[in-house]
């Protein structure tokens, strides 16, 4: 349900220390919201701390690893104990792993799934039942990706966690009709955020002239997380159900609409030049190689 006023109301942002979590957070600061922002990293935590003070809107700060089931319970029990049930949750806090599918690791995988999907399964199962009996518009934001509407290769593992989360929020948008809880999914594409330095999130046997080369595409052609930020405080204040945001999210989403066929070819030459795809030869990797298997 649309939030027009957001003057006092209360927002929970996950993942907030950096990139889109952090612009969001300032986003909705900057609208008269105050701000619960969680995060493992506490650096970051306190830089955001320092701009929510200079905006004039209270806020509150908790280390948080939404993956941990026992820690999201209690961090939905202590928002609703200091401000009571929140008026826009948004479950951004994500993490990525960039590798031929054949070369991700089953701990990449599992990380990616308990980070990008159960992190926003723990957000919702914890925090809907406080904003359900609070009544009143409250909205509920998942950020997904580009990469959950559109096939990502060498992503393969954060590109299946984005598209479960679409799929949960298709659900939750139909369960949660007529509570007064309105449910968006926001699928940025190409948005220049630390996420895709991480290359300890990076399978070895890409070269790094290859990383080198996707991270000059992000640079010059990735839009300002801050734009992602806006557009899901906007989202809110409207009602809308989908945000497709950044250089190749809405092309590719309605390509995807019209011919799977055309949206295959152009994916494809797209990544060959962005560098997504590689000229290089792989290793071949056993069946039972040391890094591939189960923890």
């Amino acid at each position: 349900m649309a939030i027009p006023n957001l003057r006092d109301k209360w927002v929970v942002v996950t993942g907030a220390a950096s990139g889109i979590g952090y612009e969001t957070a300032l986003a909705f600061a900057r609208r008269g919201a105050n701000i619960y922002a969680t995060d493992l990293n506490q650096a970051g935590l306190d830089d955001l701390s320092k701009a929510l003070i200079g905006l004039g809107v209270r806020h509150h700060l908790a280390i948080v690893d939404v993956a941990n089931e026992a820690a999201m319970r209690a961090l939905a029990q202590e928002v609703q104990d200091k401000v009571g049930a929140p008026h826009v949750l948004v479950n951004n806090a994500g993490t990525g792993y960039m590798g031929p599918f054949l070369h991700t690791p089953m701990q990449a995988w599992r990380r990616l799934l308990d980070v990008n999907l159960m992190g926003v399964v723990h957000g919702c199962y914890y925090f809907l039942p406080a904003m359900k009996k609070a009544g009143g518009a409250r909205h509920v934001v998942n950020v997904a990706s580009a990469a959950g509407i559109t096939p990502s290769p060498n992503l393969s593992a954060y590109s299946a966690t984005k598209h479960a989360v679409m799929g949960l929020n298709d659900n939750l948008s139909i369960e949660l009709d007529g509570t007064g809880i309105g449910v968006t999914a926001v699928c940025p594409g190409v948005i220049n955020t630390p996420i895709i330095r991480n290359r300890k999130a990076v399978s070895p046997v890409i070269p790094s002239e290859q990383l080198d080369k996707l991270e000059g595409y992000y640079r010059s052609e990735g839009a300002h997380p801050a734009i992602v930020g806006t557009r899901i405080v906007q989202a809110v204040q409207r009602g809308e159900d989908i945000v497709l945001v950044g250089p190749t999210a809405r092309p590719m989403f309605h390509i995807k609409r019209l011919s799977r066929r055309l949206m295959r070819l152009l994916t494809i030459e797209g990544c060959k030049r962005n560098g997504f795809i590689w000229p290089y030869t792989l290793p071949e990797r056993s069946a039972v190689d040391t890094d591939q298997r189960a923890a």
